[in-house]
């Protein structure tokens, strides 16, 4: 009995976790839901019945997108551009890391300080100066415009990650390895990177999230449409078909897909990341 009552206990003090869970993922899921079904009906059907199922189920607006080289090109340069600028930040941030986790020399906080300085440094304040600078360099309409800054402004928070998980490995472990010939290099190479495997899928999911969801960098750096990502397609399709609300509601369900797909696969690695993160500090 005293059991039964155990349990009731912790299901009553549970209850308004399980209710703000609810809320929560229904505020997340009711609008894609919303926008999804939508994409299904014309617009005059969508003016009509705006919450309701789609009467005729007009697969067209959805097929049309996907038949259309535009958006393909779309997603292959946010792809391109967002795998290109998580290799630059992960590759340069666990290098950084590895040296203010594991090296003591002069000016050691306070560079790591000026690294985390820049977490409150907002692009908006950056974008004249950054323009200027790219237009000098004559990297405008070039996707090395926006991989640079983007890996540029990644950094603080990849860095922070990194370095705490590297200075939670034992110094024992270097030590040992040490003895046996392997330089530091060699340490960071073949023993600290793949125990940091959790910690690396991490900053990677973020950064490749960080860069798929960036629209004011790519706006500011490609006039030219050969270049653009799909966060400026959703804009600039958004303006072409205005009057066609459906066909705009299929178009951002599609622009969603594949972040959504990544997210979904690599959701277990930013979770344990996190996790092992959480436990080890």
């Amino acid at each position: 009995m005293s059991g039964t009552n155990s349990r009731r206990t912790t299901t009553v003090r549970n209850l308004p976790l399980h209710v703000i869970l609810i809320v929560v993922g229904a505020v997340m899921v009711v609008p894609l839901l919303y926008a999804l079904l939508s994409g299904f009906k014309t617009t005059d059907e969508l003016s009509r019945n705006p919450v309701g199922l789609p009467e005729s189920w007009v697969t067209s607006n959805y097929t049309g997108i996907l038949g259309s080289g535009t958006f393909w090109r779309l997603v292959g340069n946010s792809t391109l551009i967002a795998v290109a600028t998580t290799v630059l930040v992960v590759a340069v941030s666990a290098l950084a890391a590895f040296s203010f986790a594991r090296f003591a020399f002069r000016g050691r906080e306070v560079l790591f300080t000026v690294f985390t300085m820049g977490l409150m440094f907002p692009f908006a304040v950056a974008a004249l100066p950054l323009f200027l600078l790219l237009r000098s360099m004559n990297l405008l309409d070039n996707p090395l415009g926006v991989i640079l800054p983007q890996a540029a402004f990644g950094l603080p928070m990849t860095i922070i990650i990194l370095r705490g998980f590297f200075r939670e490995i034992p110094g024992e472990l270097e030590e040992a390895a040490t003895l046996d010939g392997c330089g530091a290099f060699g340490f960071f190479w073949r023993i600290l990177l793949p125990m940091a495997r959790p910690a690396l899928g991490t900053v990677s999911v973020l950064a490749v999230v960080t860069s798929w969801n960036n629209f004011f960098l790519p706006l500011l750096v490609f006039t030219d449409s050969t270049w653009w990502t799909v966060p400026i397609g959703v804009q600039q399709f958004q303006g072409q078909y205005s009057a066609d609300t459906a066909r705009v509601f299929a178009y951002l369900v599609l622009a969603m897909v594949p972040a959504l797909a990544f997210y979904s696969v690599a959701e277990r690695q930013l979770v344990g990341g996190l996790t092992a993160g959480a436990t080890k500090g």
